[in-house]
């Protein structure tokens, strides 16, 4: 799996979309190394982690997300405030109403990056890539915006969290980290951050976060046509309509279920 660092090259992406795929799902095609040490109170071994990653506090996936998103923004490039892809994202996002998600302010930028993708974090962190916004309208925006908001209200995120802190338990005991400070360091944390971007949401929790998107733009009376055709560009690159992973629903069927959503609906 590649990392992007660079700015957005002049030539349009070619590459298979990552959208909808994974766990954090933008972290898929970024490095990130998360910056600093986090306390989990005293984690002394992978044992303590395992039984951390089943019981960690939505504060700890907050204060995670904090760091993770902090980092994100260090390491790649951001659109400037008043730049046209800012200012496009924030008229885009404006019609949503939704100052906060989660009870945390939302915090939306664009990341000059030529990946069709975009993640949200349960710390209000929404970042869009400029190669998405460039394939997509603004209807489709807002769609796949709600659609990564969806993942964090209904708890998807913070399962994802758990996830990676299985795995950072199961290498330790194998002693391929070290888990007997009190804290864990900058490479363990940048470990779990490949760790947490690498989880998978199921087909469930996909078509899950599909009808919350649908339910944020039904509510603010927007088009919710975006959810149909956003699915629909997005087949033409994914295979001939071939979901990127098999226990995903594919592109064209995400389409079809929306389309009768909206005529059942009106």
């Amino acid at each position: 799996m590649g990392f992007i660092h660079s700015s957005l090259p002049e030539s349009p992406v070619k590459s298979l979309p990552k959208l909808f795929a994974g766990g954090a799902l933008a972290f898929s095609t970024l490095a990130c190394p998360l910056a600093g040490a986090i306390d989990l109170g005293g984690l002394a071994n992978s044992a303590g982690l395992a039984i951390k990653a089943a019981t960690l506090s939505d504060a700890e996936v907050v204060d995670l997300a904090d760091k993770s998103c902090a980092a994100l923004d260090r390491t790649n490039k951001v659109a400037a405030p008043g730049s046209k892809y800012a200012k496009r994202l924030e008229a885009a996002l404006k019609p949503l109403n939704m100052s906060k998600f989660n009870g945390k302010k939302l915090d939306a930028k664009v990341y000059l990056v030529s990946e069709v993708n975009a993640f949200a974090m349960d710390n209000g962190c929404i970042r869009v890539f400029a190669g998405l916004m460039d394939m997509m309208n603004d209807d489709e925006v807002r769609a796949v915006v709600g659609h990564e908001i969806g993942h964090v209200l209904l708890g998807h995120s913070k399962k994802s969290m758990q996830t990676a802190y299985s795995l950072q338990a199961a290498r330790g005991a194998a002693g391929a980290v070290s888990t007997t400070a009190a804290t864990l360091s900058q490479s363990d944390l940048g470990d779990l951050g490949h760790k947490f971007i690498e989880a998978q949401f199921s087909q469930s929790q996909e078509t899950d976060a599909d009808d919350q998107s649908y339910g944020i733009l039904h509510k603010e009376k927007l088009s919710r046509t975006g959810l149909v055709t956003v699915f629909q560009k997005l087949a033409k690159l994914d295979g001939a309509g071939r979901s990127m992973f098999s226990s995903h629903p594919s592109s064209p069927d995400r389409a079809q279920r929306m389309q009768s959503r909206i005529d059942k609906d009106g």
